[in-house]
Formats: structure tokens, C-alpha cells, sequence
């Protein structure tokens, strides 16, 4: 099965201007009900990022809780890890795996097509067992 098969395509993505508040990518994040977004990039050369929950507690951690100053291009993981959207869901599967990853943009010809993460695949692999 190809990651392309099982991603979240572009349309259905939550995406945030790199020069946004860290404020903003908190409240898109809780108004879409999920747990990261992507950093659109600032250039057509430019790379795609991904700001997390865990990189907005990191730096309420780090900032004393005053997020304000910060945008999110501050923050966020630029670039992001990213994988083909034609290659085969068990390599992707093993590269999160290995570094410990939780979620991948898919990119191909430096155009983001969608984003694969972890429940992507345990969903696919609990529908196979079933």
C-alpha cells in the first residue's frame, strides 16, 4: 500500500502562514480538533514546516508562559520530515519508527500533497487484522 492511499490530502489540511502568532496556531489547533498544523512555505523554494503541541509547550515552557512575542515560524520544525506520497506505507512506517515520529509530510516536486501520520497507519492495520 502507497502512503498516497492512506494520507490526508491537502484539502483536509489545518495550514498557518510562518509568520503567524504562536497564539494563532494554538487556536486553529483547538478549533480543528487537532494536535499540529502546517507552516506553509515563505517561498515557492522555500520548505514546508510543522509546529506541534509540543513545540508550543516548549516554548510556553520556555518563555514563562508569554507566547506573544514568538511567531510561529519561531517554533516550528522547518523543514519537515517528508516522504513521497508514491512510496510504500511500510517504509514510511519504519522511518516514524526509527525516529521516533509521530507524523510526516507528503511532499513530492517540493509541493505538499498531504501529511501521514502514525493513526493513519494503525488505522490501515487494524482494518487488515479485522
Amino acid at each position: 500500500m502507497l502512503v498516497k492511499e492512506i494520507m490526508t490530502p491537502y484539502d483536509k489540511l489545518v495550514r498557518i502562514s510562518p509568520m503567524a502568532p504562536v497564539r494563532d496556531a494554538l487556536a486553529l489547533m483547538r478549533t480543528n480538533k487537532v494536535r499540529s498544523v502546517i507552516v506553509e512555505k515563505s517561498a515557492s523554494s522555500g520548505a514546508y514546516g510543522l509546529v506541534t503541541f509540543k513545540n508550543i509547550l516548549q516554548s510556553i515552557v520556555a518563555e514563562d508562559g508569554d507566547i506573544d512575542l514568538l511567531n510561529v515560524y519561531d517554533i516550528a520544525n522547518v523543514p519537515a520530515i517528508s516522504v513521497s506520497a508514491e512510496l510504500e506505507m511500510k517504509y514510511a512506517a519504519r522511518m516514524m519508527v526509527t525516529n521516533s515520529i509521530k507524523r510526516l509530510l507528503v511532499i513530492d516536486n517540493n509541493e505538499l500533497k498531504g501529511i501521514l501520520t502514525m493513526s493513519d497507519i494503525i488505522d490501515v492495520l487494524m482494518e487488515e487484522m479485522m
